[in-house]
């Protein structure tokens, strides 16, 4: 099943972000090469600069979608003020459809 988890960030945490970026990316590296990550980019706003991120993943089940969340080190390091985790039918644009 898929899952879409919008991450958004705290107030004035870019240099939180910027900082924690490294690890994130080793992370979702991995998480792709176990086929977990579909898909993934950062929510931005009005001035284009990062305010959350968006990631799309295939999991069994809402548990599973929630440890991927809490594992990601944005979450580890405290970045994010809320993460939203919702069941996600891809209907357009899956390249495994």
């Amino acid at each position: 099943m898929f899952y879409a988890l919008i991450c958004k960030d705290k107030p004035g945490s870019l240099d939180l972000r910027i900082a924690t970026r490294p690890p994130h990316v080793e992370y979702l590296k991995s998480m792709e090469a176990k086929g977990v990550l579909k898909m993934a980019g950062p929510l931005l706003g009005d001035d284009e600069k990062p305010i959350g991120s968006m990631l799309v993943i295939s999991v069994a089940d809402r548990a599973e979608a929630e440890a991927f969340a809490a594992g990601d080190p944005y979450a580890v390091a405290g970045l994010f003020a809320s993460t939203e985790i919702r069941a996600f039918n891809w209907t357009f644009g899956n390249p495994e459809a």
